[in-house]
């Protein structure tokens, strides 16, 4: 009885790590999976983090496009980087929540830039933030902000 119960006190709290890895880990591919195909669309839209407009390029009516995006990090995620902290080395479960937030912000700057007809997206820059979680060792977030000049 008592081997059952220990048994039991294990085997449940590995079974719901290993769903929520799962179910994490396909809602980040179908996330990713989605981005490609987003940024198909822009592949005809000049972007770049150069400060100046080369003189051959004539652009009228700049203005400045932003697009954010807050992707939330799993308990998954959180325990192995936990594990990642105790032993060292790159943290590869935060890599992909980064990326998928820089290209969520950057296509989303991207769509403010087409929808008002700009041709080009100059001087690209990005800021970050951590959202709620870090004293309170529960999962938080990451915030990407991308903008940018745009250029009719």
């Amino acid at each position: 009885m008592i081997i059952f119960q220990f048994l039991m006190q294990l085997i449940i709290p590995l079974m719901l790590v290993l769903i929520g890895l799962l179910i994490g880990k396909g809602i980040e591919l179908h996330h990713f999976k989605k981005l490609d195909q987003r940024e198909c669309q822009f592949s005809n839209m000049i972007i770049t983090n150069l400060k100046t407009i080369p003189a051959e390029f004539e652009a009228t009516q700049p203005f400045l496009v932003m697009g954010s995006a807050v992707i939330a990090t799993d308990y998954f995620k959180v325990f192995a980087a936990g594990l990642r902290t105790l032993f060292g080395g790159e943290m590869k479960s935060y890599v992909t929540l980064m990326e998928r937030a820089r290209r969520e912000a950057v296509l989303r700057m991207l769509e403010q830039a087409d929808n008002q007809g700009a041709q080009a997206v100059w001087n690209i820059r990005y800021e970050t933030c951590t959202t709620h979680g870090q004293q309170r060792k529960k999962p938080g977030g990451v915030e990407v902000l991308a903008y940018g000049t745009a250029l009719k």
